[in-house]
């Protein structure tokens, strides 16, 4: 096993990518605490995991509530003793062209997904820095790389974590921290389910040519990224053995993106 008896903090883990990382990671031994909003959720996916035997707990956390997040990491520490992975995974997503953008929109999800990962990131760095190691994962998207119209917050806030990723990566080194993120083409998740009839509404296109004219068109094969794919990914990363991999971000796309 890759992670046996290792911790790991998987943010929005009660959920499609999240959820999938979370049973992947106990599959391969650590001990899971899955991180949501929406707490019974949570449970539920935690007792899901021990029902196939892993070790699991369920964490109600809103990662931009900052006294939510250090009391959902001094929960885990308090009970398991240490934090040695950690995954910034909760996201949300919103559709607009930028002239039509809320700012409340806009900073919904920023504070999310970038908002989010630096309060997790800064809650599990002290821990991990008291125990002499870790690792910092992020969930990324091609959209750290590259942009796609409509999707203006979602691609400067995961811009802004590919930022975060490598100063952590930086910072990290001499603790002992490795620092990666994760970067997937679309996955086939409730999250990207919603965006499709939202963009044939704005382009004025069929949901059918959403799915290949937009989202699978830059692929080799015309294919979704799945969450098992994605998971593997990040298993590799949670164990790889040195820092000769650290500051990386890691496109997992059906060569949607090509580094």
């Amino acid at each position: 096993m890759r992670l046996q008896n290792r911790t790991a903090l998987i943010t929005g883990g009660a959920r499609g990518i999240g959820r999938a990382i979370a049973e992947h990671f106990a599959r391969e031994g650590a001990w899971v605490a899955v991180a949501d909003l929406d707490g019974q959720a949570a449970a539920a996916a935690a007792r899901a995991i021990e029902g196939e035997g892993g070790t699991a707990m369920a964490v109600t956390m809103d990662v931009t509530d900052e006294a939510a997040v250090e009391q959902g990491v001094a929960a885990i520490v308090n009970d398991w003793g240490r934090l040695d992975i950690a995954l910034a995974n909760a996201g949300v997503q919103h559709i607009d062209p930028v002239h039509k953008l809320a700012y409340g929109d806009w900073r919904k999800v920023i504070d999310v997904h970038l908002g989010g990962a630096f309060l997790v990131t800064r809650a599990a760095l002290q821990r991990m820095y008291e125990n002499g190691g870790g690792t910092m994962l992020y969930m990324g998207s091609v959209h750290s790389l590259e942009a796609s119209p409509l999707k203006s917050p979602y691609v400067a806030a995961k811009h802004g974590m590919l930022g975060l990723c490598r100063a952590v990566a930086k910072e990290g080194a001499e603790h002992g921290v490795r620092s990666n993120i994760i970067c997937p083409g679309f996955v086939r998740t409730p999250l990207v389910d919603k965006q499709i009839p939202e963009q044939a509404r704005e382009l004025g296109i069929s949901e059918q040519e959403v799915i290949s004219k937009v989202m699978l068109k830059n692929t080799v094969n015309g294919e979704f990224t799945t969450v098992e794919d994605v998971a593997e990914l990040a298993v590799h990363l949670a164990a790889f053995p040195s820092a000769a991999l650290t500051g990386q971000s890691v496109v997992v796309s059906h060569g949607w993106h090509m580094q």
